[in-house]
């Protein structure tokens, strides 16, 4: 009876890294087209959200103005 070889084990690391490549590679990227249009999706929304806020920040400020 032969004896078999010992089975290495993987570095951590190593095997991390192809499982990200792995992970990577099936990825379903967006084209340039998507990209842009969903970029200035997030644009609009951020400002939007930024005059909201500001503006209930405002008119919270006002009342604390006027109460005191």
């Amino acid at each position: 009876m032969g004896r078999a070889a010992p089975v290495r084990e993987e570095n951590a690391l190593v095997r991390y890294f192809k499982d990200t490549r792995a992970e990577v590679a099936k990825v379903t990227w967006p084209t340039r087209e998507e990209g842009l249009r969903l970029t200035w999706v997030v644009l609009v929304v951020t400002i939007i959200a930024t005059i909201a806020i500001f503006g209930i920040d405002f008119l919270f400020g006002m009342l604390v103005r006027l109460i005191i």
